[in-house]
């Protein structure tokens, strides 16, 4: 499996079968790797419904016809623009072709917004993925909540990419917290310098993770990872 970082929260699995995008805010982001009209994607996964998550996901779902994969609302959201979803909650799973999917709880807010009226679009979560028994987990816009520590003992897992921007979500400190407390063995840090106002050092984040016995990757949007770098 290769995960590719777009920017901002954009991560783009290829298992070799099927390829997930996952949060696509591609056009308008000025950190984005690739464009839009690039993305070829069997599946479209989303944390939340705020504009920076969902950005491309219409577009890429019509031109590829790739389902998107969300809460509830959200799936309705998009379901009535005559896409295909499928609306799922927190704490549900399911198996799809590619590996088994369960939404978990993030702290943080879902909304877009419609004609100048915030439309609600249900609960803002978490993403963990099992495919080929790699645990992979994104976290979403959070803030920290100690209930991390549950979704690491129940998923072990390998992988996980937490936002590190502060401001609209958790910084660097509850970030490293984080992922001590999900018992991450690798760490992705997103959805900061994409703006000034989430500016911040990736690399000094990842030094800070490997004091604590954690692997970081500070990626730079386009930059990908083997799983085969990732198996300690």
């Amino acid at each position: 499996m290769k995960l590719t970082y777009l920017g901002h929260s954009g991560v783009y699995l290829d298992t070799g079968d099927y390829r997930l995008i996952i949060d696509p805010f591609l056009t308008g982001n000025p950190k984005a790797a690739v464009k839009a009209e690039d993305i070829e994607a069997d599946y479209i996964l989303l944390t939340h419904g705020h504009s920076d998550h969902i950005g491309d996901a219409e577009t890429i779902a019509r031109r590829t016809g790739a389902p998107i994969i969300a809460i509830v609302e959200l799936a309705d959201f998009f379901q009535q623009k005559g896409l295909q979803v499928t609306g799922m909650n927190l704490g549900g799973s399911y198996n799809f072709p590619f590996g088994k999917l369960t939404f978990t709880p993030a702290l943080h807010s879902s909304s877009v917004e419609v004609n100048g009226t915030n439309l609600y679009l249900g609960v803002a979560a978490g993403i963990v993925l099992n495919i080929d028994g790699f645990t992979l987990y994104h976290s979403g816009d959070t803030a920290l909540f100690s209930d991390m520590k549950l979704i690491g003992s129940k998923h072990h897992i390998d992988l996980a990419f937490l936002p590190i921007g502060d401001f609209f979500t958790m910084g660097p400190e509850d970030a490293l917290l984080a992922a001590e407390w999900i018992g991450a063995k690798h760490v992705v840090p997103i959805h900061y310098n994409t703006f000034d106002i989430i500016k911040q050092d990736g690399p000094l984040f990842t030094a800070q993770l490997e004091k604590q016995g954690i692997s970081g990757h500070a990626l730079q949007p386009g930059e990908s990872l083997e799983q085969s770098q990732l198996t300690r």
